[in-house]
């Protein structure tokens, strides 16, 4: 259904004053697409604008005010901006094909011991020890850090969504146990309250339903009066029938009739003693 074909009850009218759309940053490897679709589906005359950076892009983008909120990587800087925690990837070790390792299902640190690991500038893990043999130099980027797997030279440890999102036919990746690992939260410029829209996806994000969002739209469908269908459907009630419970009443038992006579005491139609025959 599109904004022009909803109803009034459906897609409330909200100030004037509001923004026309909502932009939201993501970091590489992060994918909002699910999201995406509960706010296109909740919220159709608010476009979300989806812009993809890198993270230091997107923590730019929030402080600057060109994003009204960003999927980001932990941590956050909280002197300026806000930030509640989505999920924890795994993390795993980017290897060739024909790799030793690619052998086994998961790979630990004590593995990697003889073998170079490359740590690339735009690193999201945050270690205090790289586990094996240092690099002489820090590639660039991820990407860089890939390229330099694929020509057989080092390893890479990234989050499970990074090694995804870099898949290459000559590379594959194994879980790698008892290592830093990447958490991916919502971002947006820090305040005493949430702007309404980031309310909005604060919402969604965390699987509120529609009646429990709090945020403009829940605001806007407060006191409005529903129809009287939809409130017997709601609490389950079904409308009643006209008529008395009792005899002829279609809501009510129907009387039942006892052995002798209409009135049912079983004693003539007088309700006297039956008389007796001379």
């Amino acid at each position: 259904m599109t904004g022009s074909d909803a109803s009034p009850a459906d897609s409330p009218s909200f100030p004037s004053s509001s923004p026309s759309s909502f932009r939201l940053a993501y970091v590489p490897g992060v994918t909002p697409s699910k999201w995406v679709r509960v706010w296109n589906e909740r919220l159709p005359d608010v476009p979300l604008t989806l812009l993809a950076l890198t993270p230091a892009e997107a923590f730019g983008a929030l402080r600057e005010g060109t994003a009204d909120a960003g999927l980001v990587r932990l941590p956050v800087d909280r002197d300026d901006l806000s930030a509640i925690p989505l999920y924890t990837e795994t993390t795993v070790v980017v290897i060739p094909k024909d790799h030793l390792l690619a052998a086994a299902e998961e790979v630990t640190v004590e593995d990697l011991a003889e073998e170079l690991v490359l740590h690339p500038l735009d690193d999201t893990l945050g270690w205090e020890r790289l586990p094996g043999l240092p690099a002489n130099e820090r590639p660039e980027t991820t990407a860089d850090a890939i390229e330099l797997v694929a020509a057989g030279v080092g390893v890479l440890a990234v989050p499970q969504s990074l090694a995804r999102l870099h898949h290459r036919k000559d590379l594959t990746y194994r879980t790698l146990t008892e290592v830093p690992q990447s958490r991916v939260a919502l971002s947006w410029r820090a305040a005493d309250e949430a702007p309404d829209l980031v309310e909005e996806f604060i919402g969604i994000v965390r699987g509120r339903t529609v009646n429990s969002t709090r945020g403009r739209r829940a605001e806007a469908q407060k006191g409005q009066k529903q129809p009287k269908d939809q409130k017997e459907r709601k609490s389950g009630a079904k409308p009643g029938r006209s008529g008395k419970p009792g005899a002829g009443s279609r809501t009510g038992k129907p009387t039942a009739r006892k052995p002798g006579g209409a009135g049912g005491s079983g004693r003539g139609r007088t309700g006297g003693k039956p008389r007796k025959r001379s």
